[in-house]
């Protein structure tokens, strides 16, 4: 047996309180504070969750559902950069109208009570031309991203405009703004940030946080700005044969360090590497940029998985984050620009080609609003932070005894408690992307706490496996009953049958055990497993996890609890929202948001079903299906009958076959660049895809997913690119809503697939010999996600 010891040393004083020049709008009901250690709103610790949606990137039409998949996937606040280059590419003529009407955009946040988040640069990055600055500014005569006078003329007039569009969205009238950053990654101007902030709230722009990103050793102006952190699991930005880099290793592992020298090293001077932090005794530990997933550039095509994600969300709240921001939490498109095309690349003089059109970033949710396995993992962290993120947030991370020795040490158990003296969480990261981690066999751990006595958990030891991530809690207090542990993850509460219902999430390969404490239990009933008294505690074994293992607990004081356990794969379906009269859990595989009397499932299931707790006492409706309802466990299963799925298959015909793959051509930094596109049109495979006009007529939700192999793919309809992808290994998604449709119907969908020479300096990972370089679409089908609109009866 393995033990593995940790000490939590006694609480810490108090943090500091009033000693950071950030204020709320008088007399707002929540005001938002920050301390030393964690964020406050409403004078309770708060635990915010932003996700990154680039608004300008997306459909307006749209905007309003993937906001609320937003906030179903549990994100509280959405941030997004304001880019100067798609608001005014012409200079003078600043447009904030269709996708880019900010105004609409922070309106529907605020109607949906999600916190908004303008990041107003004026240099953003954000794998865009210039870094979203206009070409007409750089061809002026001044020196961007200082206090030169002839930069801040049009940067003053830009935050104007900005302002102009947010009037009455602060806090002070009402509105969802609760924190603004200013720049982005600037590494050595601490003045000019000041300036900048200055400019924004001399323009009109107000907010209770003024934010900076900190990583890589930023000079920050004093205690003016926030520091911001963030850490990815992959980059795109390294070189092509550099292997998987240590900066992103490092964010699998449990530490104290909030830097990372990493993001944004390409355009950044390495003698700035390593530079001074910001200080943490000042600061809470808040995040923007961890990562949803990655971007791929041209030369280097890195692949996220929805477990490098969720790991590495997981470790930073270990760690002792009060604050997770992801980037990107959905990904987009560039628009298309009037003169150039808009996104970061070679030509710029930027160290990276990016894609002309998708900035899918492999989000959680996709380009075309797709929701992945990283959207429900990330879900099951936010429901918990939903729930029990104020009493986290105070909590302090602790580290183990014996901890790894270096970032190769793949043999050392990664774990960490947040703890506040006498209860806590305990954080186990058993993952890490390209290089597995092995079982840790015969495992238990014993945490010693200053203000009670020491926890050694589970009764039995059991195998941590390789790939595992939970989060389990010590001495949680839950209406009147304390559960001492649970080798389980919690993920929420939920008012059912008259008892408050914590619904836990297992672990494959982990038997769930409880230990309630003896004291604040009365009886306990379980449907199976045993029920056996030690030491002042009833320990809960055997259970079969699933919608119906629910443990009945009648606590000492005559409160009801009821502890639900729910099998991995199922609590990863587990929605929490307000759905017709009450807080309701829904068990769903696809997309679900909830939005007044109604909830939306988004499905390509030709029957989808979901399962609700509590259940309505009304039947369920859905206009246009029948709904077969039957129990599940102490869930109702709902089943949405509906026809047939009309089409599946899609028919992609071979116009033209690929020449030989163009000769390899280097650009900044030596960095592989994309092939002229003369060079594309002359040598890449061509085909066609003729578009059934059943679908033609009813594009929305369809998508045409092709599997294809060689170096790059684009597809235009016309002579108008509409998009396009790097091979990385993944399928490639086109929406049929965003495609012209008249245009479409008279000439068909045109692929272009490019092969890629063999002595390309190009990283691809995961593919085996060179077959895949060739230029071919090995299939095609044609997606249909459905929308279907519950009611009651």
């Amino acid at each position: 047996m393995v033990t593995h010891v940790l000490r939590v040393p006694a609480p810490a004083a108090p943090p500091l309180t009033g000693h950071l020049p950030f204020t709320d709008a008088p007399g707002v009901p929540d005001p938002i504070g920050v301390t030393s250690r964690w964020l406050t709103r409403g004078g309770r610790p708060w635990f915010p969750v932003s996700g990154e949606f680039h608004y300008s990137r997306y459909p307006h039409r749209q905007w309003e559902e993937e906001l609320l998949k937003m906030k179903a996937g549990g994100v509280t606040a959405v941030a997004s950069y304001v880019i100067w280059i798609h608001h005014e590419e012409t200079e003078g003529r600043v447009r904030f109208d269709g996708d880019r009407d900010l105004r609409r955009f922070a309106e529907l946040c605020a109607r949906h009570g999600l916190d908004f988040i303008p990041r107003i640069g004026p240099w953003s990055h954000a794998e865009v031309r210039n870094g979203g600055l206009p070409d007409w500014l750089l061809a002026r005569a001044c020196t961007p991203r200082t206090d030169d006078p002839a930069y801040l003329e049009p940067v003053r007039a830009w935050f104007t405009a900005i302002a102009g569009q947010l009037r009455g969205l602060d806090r002070a009238g009402g509105g969802p703004i609760v924190a603004i950053q200013i720049e982005n990654e600037l590494y050595d101007q601490p003045g000019h940030l000041r300036t900048l902030k200055r400019l924004a709230q001399e323009a009109g722009l107000s907010a209770p946080l003024w934010t900076s990103t900190a990583w890589g050793g930023v000079q920050l102006p004093g205690d003016e700005l926030l520091p911001l952190f963030g850490g990815y699991p992959e980059a795109f930005w390294t070189e092509a044969d550099g292997g998987w880099p240590d900066t992103c290793r490092k964010h699998f592992f449990f530490t104290h360090e909030r830097d990372d020298e990493g993001i944004g090293a390409d355009l950044r001077p390495t003698t700035v590497r390593g530079a001074a932090p910001a200080p943490t005794d000042l600061f809470p530990w808040a995040t923007c940029e961890l990562g949803g997933g990655m971007a791929v550039a041209y030369h280097r095509r890195p692949r996220v998985e929805a477990a490098d994600i969720a790991a590495l969300g997981l470790t930073k709240i270990g760690c002792g984050s009060v604050w997770q921001g992801y980037y990107m939490f959905h990904g987009g498109t560039n628009p298309a620009g009037e003169a150039t095309t808009l996104q970061e690349s070679h030509a710029t003089g930027y160290p990276n080609d990016l894609p002309v059109l998708t900035y899918d970033f492999q989000a959680p949710l996709g380009e075309y609003g797709q929701v992945r396995p990283s959207y429900h993992e990330l879900r099951l962290q936010h429901l918990m932070l939903a729930d029990f993120g104020h009493l986290i947030a105070p909590m302090g991370s602790v580290l183990p005894e014996r901890r790894p020795t270096g970032q190769h040490d793949r043999d050392t158990l990664r774990w960490a408690v947040r703890s506040d003296g006498g209860a806590g969480f305990l954080f186990v990261t058993n993952h890490q992307p390209h290089e597995p981690l092995p079982d840790h066999p015969d495992t238990t751990f014993t945490v010693e706490f200053p203000e009670a006595s020491a926890l050694t958990l589970p009764s039995t030891p059991v195998t941590v496996p390789s790939g595992a991530s939970f989060c389990w809690p010590l001495r949680l207090d839950l209406a009147g009953v304390r559960l001492e542990w649970a080798t389980a993850q919690p993920v929420c509460t939920v008012e059912a049958d008259g008892r408050t219902v914590l619904v836990l999430a297992a672990t494959d390969g982990i038997a769930p055990e409880l230990a309630l404490d003896a004291d604040t239990v009365a009886s306990v009933a379980t449907p199976s497993g045993e029920v056996t008294p030690v030491n002042g505690r009833i320990l809960v074994g055997g259970l079969r996890p699933g919608t119906d293992a629910l443990v009945e607990v009648d606590a000492a004081d005559g409160s009801r609890v009821g502890l639900l356990v729910l099998d991995a794969a199922t609590a990863r379906t587990v929605y929490r929202g307000p759905a017709w009269g009450a807080e309701r859990l829904v068990l769903c595989g696809d997309g679900v948001v909830f939005d007044g009397d109604e909830v939306r499932l988004h499905s390509p299931a030709a029957q989808p079903s979901f399962a609700v707790l509590p259940a309505p006492d009304a039947p369920l409706v859905v206009e246009g299906a029948r709904v077969r309802e039957a129990p599940d466990g102490v869930f109702r299963r709902c089943t949405v009958e509906a026809g047939p799925v009309a089409h599946t298959a899609a028919t992609v015909t071979a116009v033209r076959p690929a020449g030989p793959a163009p000769e390899p051509v280097t650009g900044v930094l030596g960095r592989a660049s994309v092939p002229a596109d003369k060079q594309v049109e002359a040598l890449a495979a061509e085909y066609r895809v003729d578009v059934p006009e059943d679908l033609l007529r009813e594009p929305a939700g369809v998508l045409l997913r092709l599997r294809w192999t060689g170096d790059l793919a684009r597809a235009h309809v016309g002579q108008v690119l509409v998009a396009d992808q790097f091979y990385s290994g993944r399928v490639w998604d086109i929406g049929l809503d965003r495609l012209p449709a008249g245009e479409l119907r008279a000439r068909g969908l045109r692929l272009t697939v490019l092969p890629l020479a063999a002595d390309a300096p190009v990283h691809v990972p995961g593919q085996v010999g060179d077959a895949w370089r060739a230029a071919g679409v090995q299939g095609a089908e044609w997606v249909l996600t459905r929308t279907w609109a519950v009611r009651t009866g």
